[in-house]
């Protein structure tokens, strides 16, 4: 009776044991999907290159756009629904808040439409990218890498929609640095802009990257405004 009482002690002790590897093993876990969240977090202090080349006093960060994009999908989405009548709004917020998130690591690169300006490497960059977010979003829940996976197809109603708010966006911030004066070319790289005066380039870089005609009709009303705002 007693040796078996033994054996039974024994196993709750080694069940306990087993309890606590586990729960050791969700820590460490945890404490993984941490590390990839404040890796990820550098996003908030990771600077828009296209701000910077044109000498934009304080420019916004990558987080800040990814901001600005989400709520372009929440605030604007519906005007959308005529040429994409299955978006899921939803599942674009997803597609927004990591569409950038790869620059964590990889820093951003500016989209130009200058033609002497250095040409990005597509290849290059997406190759960077996806690397990036192996790293990023490998302790993370799927859904993570599946929204930005998404994001990088192209091929959904949610990211059709997040891509064109991703570029009005790019406008909008240009619409609000020209009315408040937020930018001196000299302070900034005055050879990278040999043919756009002010910040037309980021309207330029834009307009032909518009898949839907709701996101054309947005961009030509951002685009009277900061003429407007421009020319006065």
């Amino acid at each position: 009776m007693a040796e078996e009482q033994r054996d039974a002690e024994n196993d709750a002790l080694g069940d306990r044991d087993d309890a606590l590897d586990d729960r050791d093993d969700a820590l460490d876990d945890r404490d993984d999907a941490l590390d990839a969240v404040l890796a990820t977090y550098d996003l908030k202090d990771e600077r828009r290159t296209g701000w910077q080349l044109r000498g934009v006093d304080e420019p916004e960060s990558v987080a800040a756009h990814s901001w600005g994009v989400a709520y372009l999908v929440l605030a604007l989405g519906d005007r959308f629904r005529e040429e994409l009548p299955d978006v899921d709004l939803d599942r674009a917020l997803r597609l927004a808040v990591v569409h950038d998130a790869a620059e964590a690591e990889t820093g951003d690169a500016a989209t130009r439409a200058d033609s002497t300006a250095d040409a990005v490497d597509r290849e290059a960059k997406e190759a960077a990218e996806r690397e990036a977010m192996r790293d990023l979003a490998g302790p993370l829940p799927e859904r993570v890498r599946d929204a930005w996976e998404a994001y990088e197809a192209r091929d959904s109603p949610e990211a059709v929609l997040v891509k064109d708010c991703d570029l009005l966006d790019v406008c909008l911030q240009a619409l609000l640095y020209e009315r408040d004066d937020r930018y001196d070319p000299e302070r900034g790289e005055p050879d990278a802009f040999r043919e756009y005066d002010d910040l037309d380039e980021f309207f330029a870089t834009a307009e032909p990257r518009l898949r839907t005609e709701a996101g054309r009709e947005l961009f030509a009303a951002v685009r009277e405004r900061y003429r407007a705002a421009r020319d006065e």
